[in-house]
């Protein structure tokens, strides 16, 4: 069966479409926390910090950068991500795929830069940013565990 839009109408509709509480990653975890009686945790919090030096324009008026990490203790100012092997580029797990595969190497180099200019934003605000890798959630217990690590260089 034909897509009832076109090309341009079908990309506009998919990109308004947001991925939030994925439950093999977010849910996961958030369970962990709960578990764990880690608390003083937030998900989705819109944060905006200011971009790093090194990427505003000289002479410019300071640029801010909209993050949403998966996860943010405000009081510790730690965000956490729980990234997707696949969209995130786990060099361990991550697969290219063979259809179509300029538009998914430019889609996951894309998201691999927007992942790396979120992190640089963060630290230059003071906040600490911790990544977890998908399969790492295999281990929820150890992923907590640095979590809480986190803290106390907080």
């Amino acid at each position: 069966m034909s897509d009832v839009f076109d090309a341009a109408k079908r990309s506009e509709v998919m990109s308004r479409i947001r991925g939030r509480g994925n439950r093999t990653t977010e849910l996961k975890l958030a369970v962990a926390f709960r578990q764990q009686g880690v608390i003083g945790w937030r998900r989705h919090v819109l944060l905006k910090p200011y971009l790093a030096s090194e990427e505003q324009a000289p002479g410019k008026r300071r640029q801010r950068l909209s993050v949403r990490p998966d996860f943010i203790f405000r009081r510790e100012k730690v965000a956490v991500f729980v990234d997707g092997c696949f969209w995130h580029g786990c060099p361990e797990h991550s697969t290219k795929p063979a259809t179509n595969a300029e538009f998914w190497t430019t889609k996951l180099a894309g998201n691999m830069q927007r992942d790396q200019r979120a992190t640089r934003a963060l630290l230059a605000s003071g906040w600490t940013v911790l990544r977890v890798w998908e399969h790492e959630l295999a281990d929820p217990e150890s992923v907590v565990e640095r979590v809480r690590t986190c803290f106390s260089r907080a």
